[in-house]
């Protein structure tokens, strides 16, 4: 480890931080245009259908992840950091940009998702390897005793690229009618893109490449064979594992439940206006964010292990209380509804299929301030419903708006969430590169990093959401707890593994 001052490492930080943070908030934007996507480049004749269809898609994109560590992981073992994330960070932007240029499900029909399918790709390839040449890159210019600290800035850019992009929503929404962003306005988070990259090109092109791994390149050190050594070793392999099971994979599921997960629940299970769901998330995450910093301090002082096994078991036995008290706060049946404010209007509608459609509006108001409003279009055929499976084919949009109180409460639940979020992965960077030696770290460190978020994690909103839709078809009362079963399971698995094979000990001597 270096044994230098901090002298000139937030040019490092700086310049690190701000790629990655763009690649991170162009691999979201997907994820938080999700419910709007589904309506662009999917059939539209079941919305739930294209809905599981999009956040499949999504997680596509993270099931690649370890492809791309493993292909750019292995180029940074043998060419250099520097400019491998260089690379990533290009073909990140350009596969972003062109997703907003795709002609949607209407217009081209199935080349549609299949050419989102393959940007998707793309992207995760991208990112699988930014991640760890970023961390890599940050670990090997940081003083002794520091890793947690300075590496936890790293941390903080997938929180805030998820934050910039709904920032980036939210100001398109704002500047546009809502008619304008239905059309075309939602592309403009993905063209936005293409300009951040360019600056972050600008500023990392003048980066100088890692001191530890320029000093084993001119030693002649560096690994002819980086993914031999990685995973044909039998003692590094063992390495690899714990990393994957004992704190990626836990890491993983919990990030993604208090950050997608939750935002997700909130739009599509508790009907929250999208808007103010974006808005509350984004209040949460500012909140939030320093305490990457805080606990990755903090691992420098007592451990990595520790923080990390905490966060996890907190979020074990707090996560069905939590979403619990969420869908409570805006369940409308324990609300005393204002019946005399009920309004119902219904129309006919011509559709984007040139057919006419009926579409009855219900609007209700409650003493609380909270608003519900209820939107059921049947789909008519020469002025009568169209019979799918024995029932009229109906479209049903909810939509609630919460009351102020309401609100804190919810930032104050997903801000609970978010914490879990920073103690297991404020530290993990730190932890996963000091478990590898210097010519083989940034393959070592990236594949259980990518396959403990690309699809443990990656998966959690695709399943999560299949299981609630489930349990709601079949009658359970509590239907929207039964999601979280899987990062409950997955993160109580890694908890374990973690505690029980995991120690503190730094295995890298540099």
């Amino acid at each position: 480890m270096s044994n230098k001052s901090t002298k000139g490492i937030w040019s490092v930080i700086t310049a690190s931080s701000v790629g990655t943070l763009i690649e991170w908030y162009d691999f979201y934007i997907f994820g938080s245009l999700a419910v709007v996507i589904s309506t662009k480049f999917f059939p539209a004749d079941n919305p739930t259908a294209a809905f599981l269809s999009t956040l499949a898609t999504f997680a596509a994109g993270f099931v690649v992840r370890p492809f791309g560590a493993l292909f750019f992981g292995r180029l940074g073992d043998m060419i250099g950091r520097k400019y491998t994330f260089m690379v990533t960070l290009l073909l990140m932007g350009g596969a972003t940009f062109l997703i907003g240029c795709i002609p949607s499900y209407e217009t081209i029909g199935f080349m549609a998702p299949l050419l989102v399918l393959v940007l998707r790709l793309l992207q995760g390839l991208a990112l699988g390897g930014e991640y760890g040449g970023a961390a890599t890159y940050v670990a090997e210019h940081a003083p002794v005793g520091q890793r947690g600290y300075w590496t936890s800035w790293i941390q903080t850019t997938a929180t805030a690229g998820l934050f910039v992009s709904l920032m980036v929503i939210l100001l398109t929404k704002t500047t546009l009618s809502e008619a304008a962003f239905d059309e075309w306005g939602w592309r403009v988070p993905f063209w936005v893109s293409i300009l951040m990259v360019l600056v972050s090109y600008l500023i990392r092109k003048n980066m100088h490449e890692s001191p530890v791994f320029a000093k084993a390149k001119a030693e002649g050190k560096t690994s002819a064979n980086p993914l031999k050594e990685s995973f044909g070793n039998r003692y590094n392999l063992k390495f690899v594992l714990l990393a994957l099971f004992g704190a990626a994979m836990g890491q993983g599921v919990v990030w993604y439940t208090g950050q997608f997960y939750a935002m997700n629940f909130l739009k599509t299970v508790m009907s929250v206006d999208s808007t103010q769901v974006d808005t509350l998330l984004g209040i949460a995450l500012l909140i939030g964010t320093p305490f990457f910093v805080v606990f990755g301090w903090l691992s420098d002082k007592v451990g990595r292990k520790s923080i990390m096994m905490a966060g996890m078991l907190l979020a074990i036995f707090l996560y069905r209380p939590i979403y619990k008290a969420m869908y409570e706060t805006t369940d409308v049946t324990l609300k005393t509804e204002m019946a005399e404010k009920t309004k119902i209007l219904a129309i006919t509608k011509e559709n984007a299929h040139q057919t006419i459609d009926s579409v009855y509006t219900t609007t209700k108001e409650f003493t609380d301030g909270t608003q519900w409003t209820q939107i059921k279009t049947v789909h008519l055929e020469d002025g009568k419903p169209i019979i799918v499976d024995g029932k009229a084919k109906t479209d049903v949009k909810t939509t609630v708006t919460i009351n102020s109180s309401d609100r804190w409460m919810l930032i104050f639940l997903v801000f609970i969430q978010v914490i879990f979020v920073t103690m297991v992965y404020g530290p993990i960077a730190a932890f996963l590169v000091e478990m590898f030696p210097v010519k083989i770290r940034y393959t070592s460190m990236s594949l259980p990093y990518h396959v403990g978020n690309g699809i443990f994690g990656g998966l959690l909103p695709a399943i999560s959401t299949y299981l609630v839709t489930v349990a709601k078809d079949n009658g359970n009362p509590t239907f929207y707890l039964e999601g979280l079963w899987y990062p409950i399971i997955i993160a109580a698995i890694s908890f374990m593994i973690g505690m029980f094979y995991i120690n503190n000990k730094n295995n890298s001597n540099d």
